[in-house]
This record gives C-alpha cells, sequence and structure tokens, in this order.
C-alpha cells in the first residue's frame, strides 16, 4: 500500500463508511481500480456458498483514506457500493487565529468590482473571489463545512451566493487538493493512471505529458482556500473568477486589453480547469486565464454547458474594470442591440 499526505493531520478526519452489497457485487475490480486513494483490495470472498469460491470481491481495507470522492460508487455497474456518513460538527481551525476583517475601504472596493461586473455584463452568477490562506496565517471569517467537497464544487457555490472555506480535510477531490498546495498527490494521479482508466487520454504518455504540464503548488504552503461572493469578499483575494458565456468572456477579454490592444494566449485544456486553469495559472502567472471546465467540474455540478470560467489575478482587476467602464457605455449596449444586422422592413 503507498503512503502519502491526506491532509487529514490538518483537523479531525471526516469519516465515511463504505458500504459493500455482496449479494449484488459482480466482482469486476473496477471500484478498486479507480479508487484514487487505494482503499479497496481485491480479495477472495469468504462465505460457505460453493458458488462463491475464488470469487474475489473488494475489500475496504484502508477506509480511513477515503476522502469521500465517490468514484468508486459512481463506477459500480451494479450500484453495489455506497459511501456514507459525514463528519460531526466542528471547525477543524478551531483554535486558530482569525484575521482581521477587511478594511472598510477595500470590502466597498470589492463591492463596487462586483456590482459594475455584474451590470455591464449581465451576469447571473456572482463574480467569486478567491483566497489561497498560505500555511500558519490567520484564517478569514468564513464557515467550514462538515462535509466534503471539491474545489469546483466550492467556487460554484460561491457564484450562487455562499461563502466557504475548506482546509484540507474538506476537500474530496486528491487532485485538486495536491494542485493547490495542501496535499501530496495519489500515485495513480501523479503518474496519470487514473486518466486512461477514465478513457480520458490514449496512453500513459499523454496522461504523463498532461501531468507534467500542470502546475502545481509547494505541499502543505496552503492551509485552505476560501471562495466568497466577491461583494462579500472576506480576505483579500488572491484570483476574482467570473462564471458566464463566451460573449461576457469576449468583454472581459476587450475589458483587459482596453489600453494595450494585445491578445491573450489562453490555456485551456478539458482537465483541472477550476483549480489549474481559472486559479492556479492566474495566482502564480500574474495573468488571467480562461477556461472550459472540466469533467470533474462538470460532473459535480448542475452548471449549464455553455458556462466558461475567467480567473482573474487581484492586480489585474482595476484594469479589468476601467475598460470594461468605456466598453459599456457604446461597444456593449450597441453589440447587443446588433446595429449591423439589415433592419426588418417597417421597423425603422
Amino acid at each position: 500500500m503507498q503512503n502519502w499526505d491526506t491532509g487529514k493531520s490538518d483537523g479531525p478526519a471526516v469519516l465515511y463508511r463504505i458500504e459493500h452489497d455482496a449479494d449484488a457485487c459482480i466482482g469486476c475490480g473496477l471500484c478498486a481500480a479507480f479508487c484514487p486513494m487505494d482503499v479497496y483490495e481485491m480479495q477472495l470472498e469468504q462465505g460457505s456458498d460453493p458458488c462463491s469460491k475464488n470469487r474475489e470481491i473488494p475489500v475496504a481495507v484502508a477506509s480511513e483514506r477515503c476522502v469521500g470522492c465517490k468514484t468508486c460508487e459512481g463506477q459500480c455497474p451494479v450500484g453495489a457500493l455506497a459511501v456514507t456518513g459525514d463528519g460531526p460538527e466542528y471547525d477543524p481551525f478551531e483554535n486558530r487565529e482569525r484575521a482581521e476583517p477587511l478594511p472598510a475601504e477595500e470590502a466597498e472596493l470589492y463591492a463596487e468590482w462586483s456590482r459594475e461586473l455584474k451590470e455591464a455584463l449581465q451576469l447571473d452568477t456572482e463574480p467569486i473571489a478567491v483566497t489561497l490562506v498560505p500555511a500558519d496565517a490567520p484564517l478569514p471569517d468564513v464557515p467550514v463545512p462538515t462535509t466534503r467537497m471539491r474545489y469546483c464544487q466550492q467556487v460554484v457555490r460561491a457564484c450562487r451566493g455562499e461563502s466557504i472555506m475548506l482546509p484540507p480535510n474538506r476537500h474530496s477531490c486528491p487532485d485538486g487538493t495536491s494542485i493547490l498546495g495542501m496535499t501530496d498527490v495519489p500515485p495513480k494521479l501523479a503518474s496519470g493512471e487514473l486518466y486512461i482508466l477514465f478513457q480520458k487520454l490514449a496512453t500513459m504518455e499523454a496522461a504523463a505529458q498532461m501531468v507534467a504540464e500542470r502546475p502545481r503548488l509547494p505541499q502543505r504552503s496552503v492551509d485552505a482556500t476560501v471562495a466568497t461572493p466577491l461583494a462579500q469578499a472576506a480576505a483579500t483575494p488572491d484570483v476574482v473568477i467570473v462564471v458566464g458565456n463566451a460573449e461576457q468572456m469576449m468583454w472581459l477579454t476587450m475589458s483587459a486589453s482596453y489600453y494595450t490592444g494585445k491578445r491573450f494566449d489562453y490555456r485551456v485544456s478539458g482537465f483541472n480547469s477550476l483549480c489549474v486553469e481559472a486559479t492556479l495559472f492566474p495566482h502564480v502567472e500574474g495573468k488571467m486565464n480562461l477556461s472550459l471546465g472540466c469533467y470533474g467540474c462538470r460532473a459535480a455540478s448542475d452548471l449549464t454547458n455553455d458556462l466558461l470560467f475567467l480567473g482573474i489575478p487581484r492586480a489585474m482587476m482595476p484594469t479589468v474594470i476601467e475598460g470594461l467602464r468605456f466598453l459599456a457605455q457604446k461597444a456593449i449596449p450597441e453589440s447587443r442591440a446588433k446595429i449591423y444586422l439589415p433592419a426588418e422592413e417597417g421597423q425603422r
């Protein structure tokens, strides 16, 4: 069994119960193959039924490793597995030093940015403030849920008005926690093996290339991810994420280049969208980046298929907002009014 850091020492673990229906199980082994945390081993079934002789079934030999991602449950073709159970209602950072509230002037600035983004772009969702809390830094006053969720789910819930802080043992995606500098990466993800099992890439070489191209913050450099509506930011954001359609992303791109006319080299794929493309690239490189979304993000949320994500580093926000103000005066309303379409007869 491999050993790696799953972030469980950051606070009391949220333990999950794995329920296995041996009668329904067909012993295919998909749960063991797909589990990124190596929770399962395939073992010979013990019983008196002669028909079960030499039949292998999954056994949760390391259930304490389970992070509640439910990959095993989703891959079981006969529904023989269920991952259940939530942690107790506690804050794993209960005794941690708390940060001072944002100065009123800074909080008002973010609220004004949010208002301008929503009005000019006609956004249906809240712009999101994302803060990666450095190790041992004071924590903003943001609720910690009792259950686990993926980083992409955290961001989606923030765009709908929730404020959420997730320490490592509240994240359910081992990929996201390792990318964002909270834990080490499980071997099946580090090698790319899991992407082959999911049939997302053709070869191990392709999977290794994909893994090699994505950035990753140093392990244990981040203690929590914080996502709130920008208008309710509880800490200075590292990145502002806007969720919108292609036309709204166009205007944001034009806003950022209003004074320079430069084109943007967005780096996109179908992998690790919100954690890498909309968060880490902008945070590490200081450049905004577009994301198309990814398998996990689309499968774990109810966002409609037309929505895209744009991560904007905090330092770029004044430029984006100022450019948007000018575009909102003429270019945006005229474009939306379709001024270059021939007028239908009798409407002029």
